[in-house]
């Protein structure tokens, strides 16, 4: 066990990690997170950092290192700063409005699409077309925007629907007379 992650985690100010076989548990200001780990590695907390260590150098232990060292690095940041997506929709009569904690979405169908909030995410919506999601857990913010936007996918023709912020939706030129 003597090869040593490149980068050690740094823990910021009031960050509290609890260390047991296989299972790793971040404390901080914003809430708690819990992730199982492969048995092969060992994380260990030498003063204001965390180390993972894999026993090899092959291939599944460079891997499993990695992995384990970013869900560990995501679990820190997560719980001191959190995470947020921001989708955009486009569209005539597409919008989003909050109903207490959940969402309500107004997408072209007949009838308006609720999203239930789940434990640990807060929607917001600045403006009617913009809805961000926010969260603790960057798996789980990720896996609600990508649901949210799943109910509306941007179509090529007119570029109509739920975006991400950042996305670019290639456009088709369409039918010609």
């Amino acid at each position: 066990m003597s090869r040593i992650g490149k980068q050690p985690i740094p823990l910021p100010e009031g960050v509290l990690v609890s260390i047991e076989p296989e299972l790793v548990r971040v404390n901080g200001p914003k809430g708690e997170l819990t992730e199982r780990v492969s048995k092969d590695l060992t994380v260990e907390q030498e003063d204001n950092e965390v180390l993972v260590k894999r026993p090899t150098d092959r291939g599944e232990h460079r891997a499993l290192h990695g992995l384990t060292r970013s869900l560990i690095a995501n679990m820190v940041q997560g719980v001191t700063e959190g995470f947020e997506k921001r989708l955009q929709i486009q569209g005539v009569g597409y919008r989003a409005q909050l109903r207490g904690s959940d969402l309500e979405l107004a997408l072209g169908y007949s009838h308006s699409v609720p999203v239930k909030a789940p434990d640990g995410i807060e929607f917001e919506v600045p403006v009617p077309t913009e809805i961000v999601v926010r969260g603790i857990s960057k798996q789980v913010v990720g896996e609600i925007a990508a649901q949210i936007r799943e109910k509306r996918p941007p179509e090529p023709y007119k570029g109509k629907g739920i975006r991400y912020r950042d996305e670019y939706v290639a456009r088709k030129v369409g039918k010609r007379a």
